[in-house]
């Protein structure tokens, strides 16, 4: 059995931003030479996120007004978190959104369904984070 681990870095322009990285995620899993096994992506900080899903900006969209009706960013005062910060919000909408996604290899591919795709979301950006991927199989 095999392992291999990489990082990916963000620095958003945004508060809030979804990300695709199906393709960085797969030239990770090239770099790594396993064709067959299991990939885990997963944030690395607390107020961001990894999850599959379409990549359709419609749909895009539709999570923004999802986790602002779930999680308002304002106002501030509203959440307990913030007295030091302001990303109570953040937190709450990673927890929604998820921290990582384990998808299966085959053949030396990535194996989704239709439409599947992997994203980075960040609820508290302009700031530098990152993702790991790490990869076990043969």
């Amino acid at each position: 059995m095999k392992s291999f681990r990489r990082e990916l870095w963000f620095q958003t322009d945004k508060r809030r931003e979804m990300i695709n990285i199906t393709g960085q995620v797969q030239e990770i899993l090239e770099e790594s030479g396993i064709q067959e096994g299991l990939l885990l992506c997963n944030a690395m900080h607390i107020t961001s996120s990894v999850f599959i899903n379409d990549d359709e900006a419609g749909l895009h969209r539709d999570f923004e007004r999802f986790l602002e009706k779930l999680a308002p960013e304002k106002p501030y005062d509203q959440y307990d978190h913030n007295g030091f910060e302001d990303n109570g919000d953040a937190h709450l909408k990673r927890t929604i959104m998820g921290r990582e996604v384990v998808v299966a290899v085959t053949g030396g591919e990535l194996d989704f369904g239709p439409w599947e795709q992997i994203f980075y979301g960040e609820f508290d950006g302009k700031r530098k984070k990152r993702a790991l991927v790490k990869i076990i199989g043969e």
